[in-house]
């Protein structure tokens, strides 16, 4: 176990949180040093437990990873002794992340009055896929629908195919588990300005809307509406993904004349220069270019392109499969793999931390722990008797 504290040391936040976008924002802040607890209930605990995986074995390993260095506490919220044990951790556990449903927390008598009666500078982080206002609030969602009700998707794919599935979870991530850790950080300094608690609501279907950038801009101050391919970042110029001769695929992007002159000598059309110096960004010219580099790239296998572009600084770069992605020269000298201890004595290689900073280390304790594995330990900080932790298991208060 790393012996180091992280920069977060000093934050002890509750996670009742599930599946990806809060428990993913508590792994970041583990990963920075803050003492978390996940909470789930022993009758029913996070799906990521056993959620199948690209081999259709059921298995634990996302939940190993997304919820390692956080100490399980199995607490069953509906029975009646539940809410002292909940009392004595809102004493020192100030942040709490959760994923309800609206109304969820009030009907299991856990309503933010409540919680602010026994810690008034608590910090509440809310995460779900509408949010706590809006006529969508009860509705469920996946990733999938929010960037679909955000817009990204009217204009992510091809003309002829429509959108396709994207490989990771955007709106869960980017629109949900960063936003949260933004958030939770910039109340915690709130906090310290003023002594003051706050909630914050994330809703996902917000953080996947707020990703169209450039393009919301476009739309609402000149009513240009993005398409599929119609303009030069989503396949409209030759900024793409184009196949090899044996069909793997590079990423083209020289959008800049600096980039784009060198490039267009060394795959053997200086021609093309003119064409982008004139910058005439039409759809038709870009058209043009992109079929010329198509046909250029289709020419030669991947290794050869590798080869020849891979020491040229012209923003072309293979597209990698996960094995080659663990074990390019980038990720190995930046050590985004990491090895992490299990509870016996053994390792488990996992992405590690991606934030770096200068005077402390990422802290990594041990793989996604057991249900309720920290149970005793954690009842114990909280002053309770041997005795009075079994009569908590035998009433089912803890799994």
């Amino acid at each position: 176990m790393n012996p180091l504290k992280g920069i977060l040391n000093t934050l002890r936040i509750l996670d009742f949180s599930t599946l990806l976008p809060g428990p993913y924002a508590s792994l970041l802040l583990a990963d920075m040093g803050a003492d978390v607890i996940k909470v789930e209930s022993p009758n029913a605990p996070d799906w990521l437990r056993a959620l199948p995986f690209l081999d259709n074995r059921i298995r634990s390993i996302g939940h190993e990873f997304i919820n390692r260095s956080k100490r399980s506490l199995s607490l069953d919220l509906k029975a009646p002794q539940a809410f002292e044990v909940l009392s004595k951790l809102l004493s020192r556990y100030d942040i709490l992340i959760e994923s309800f449903r609206p109304g969820t927390k009030e009907r299991l008598n856990l309503g933010e009055e409540r919680l602010r009666a026994i810690n008034p500078n608590l910090i509440l982080c809310s995460i779900t896929g509408y949010g706590q206002e809006s006529p969508y609030r009860d509705k469920a969602g996946h990733d999938n629908n929010f960037l679909a009700l955000s817009g990204l998707m009217s204009y992510s794919g091809r003309k002829s195919g429509g959108p396709t599935p994207i490989g990771t979870q955007i709106a869960d991530l980017a629109g949900g588990s960063q936003l949260a850790v933004m958030g939770i950080l910039a109340a915690v300094i709130h906090r310290l300005q003023t002594g003051e608690g706050q909630s914050i609501d994330i809703s996902l279907a917000d953080g996947a809307f707020a990703l169209n950038g450039l393009a919301a801009a476009g739309w609402l101050t000149e009513q240009d509406l993005p398409k599929p391919e119609n303009h030069l970042i989503n396949g409209g110029g030759f900024y793409d993904y184009h196949r090899t001769k044996d069909g793997r695929y590079l990423s083209v992007a020289p959008l800049e004349e600096k980039f784009w002159k060198p490039f267009c000598i060394a795959i053997g059309r200086p021609d093309l220069q003119e064409k982008s110096a004139e910058k005439q960004w039409t759809t038709h010219t870009e058209g043009a270019i992109r079929e010329e580099i198509k046909t250029v790239i289709s020419s030669r296998t991947f290794e050869e392109w590798v080869k020849l572009l891979g020491v040229m600084d012209v923003c072309v770069e293979p597209v990698l499969n996960l094995q080659e992605a663990c074990l390019h020269p980038h990720y190995q000298a930046r050590k985004m793999v990491i090895n992490v201890e299990d509870e016996k004595g053994g390792s488990y290689p996992q992405l590690a931390c991606p934030i770096r900073f200068s005077k402390t280390e990422p802290t990594y304790r041990f793989i996604g722990a057991r249900l309720g594995e920290h149970n005793q330990a954690i009842l114990k900080e909280l002053g309770y008797s041997k005795e009075e932790i079994q009569r908590l298991e035998q009433k089912g208060v803890i799994g």
